[in-house]
């Protein structure tokens, strides 16, 4: 497949070369410019929402947010010991708020707790893929944020779309994941 790819890039960059090599490098470079400014924007973006983590779990806040999602964690994953836990529920959080991406570090935490050294995924370790994966979200900021960034005139319209769709993926996940669950094995 690589082979094609490449293939692919070299034939147009040829095409675009010998046909208008201005276009061809005005295009090169617009591109590359859009790209480091799109990074920039979205390192400030995460870099913020990391620093906002950091507080909830220097302050305790993330042993709380645990306590308040237990029930529901445990519904859905099963018990799970307390620092699963806590990486479950900032997990969620983040992505009840939004912040895609920057639920990665506690998302990987609370996979390597849950894992126990078994290296075999359990039906806890699917529930949370697929919660992690369609990522209910009230407010989609890091979305809002980039629209922001990008000069839109009104960026939370997005609001109602994204609640519905997350909403509709969510429950649609966690109906399947339990239904082929039963079918499993491992009734953990």
């Amino acid at each position: 497949m690589n082979t094609v790819w490449y293939s692919v890039v070299i034939v147009g960059l040829g095409l675009m070369i010998f046909n208008n090599p201005q276009i061809a490098f005005d295009t090169v470079l617009a591109g590359s410019t859009n790209a480091i400014n799109l990074s920039l924007k979205l390192w400030a973006i995460y870099a913020v929402w990391l620093g906002l983590l950091q507080i909830v779990e220097d302050t305790k806040l993330d042993k709380k947010i645990a306590r308040l999602l237990s029930p529901i964690i445990d519904f859905l994953m099963g018990k799970q010991d307390d620092k699963a836990k806590n990486q479950i529920a900032i997990n969620l959080s983040c992505n009840l708020l939004g912040m895609g991406n920057a639920c990665t570090p506690s998302g990987i935490k609370a996979l390597e707790y849950m894992d126990k050294g078994s290296k075999y995924i359990t039906n806890a370790m699917i529930m949370f893929f697929v919660l992690n994966t369609s990522s209910l979200q009230l407010i989609p900021t890091t979305v809002i944020g980039l629209r922001i960034a990008s000069g839109s005139s009104s960026p939370a319209d997005i609001i109602l779309p994204t609640l519905i769709a997350t909403t509709a993926s969510t429950v649609c996940g966690i109906i399947l994941v339990k239904i082929f669950s039963k079918f499993s094995k491992d009734k953990k």
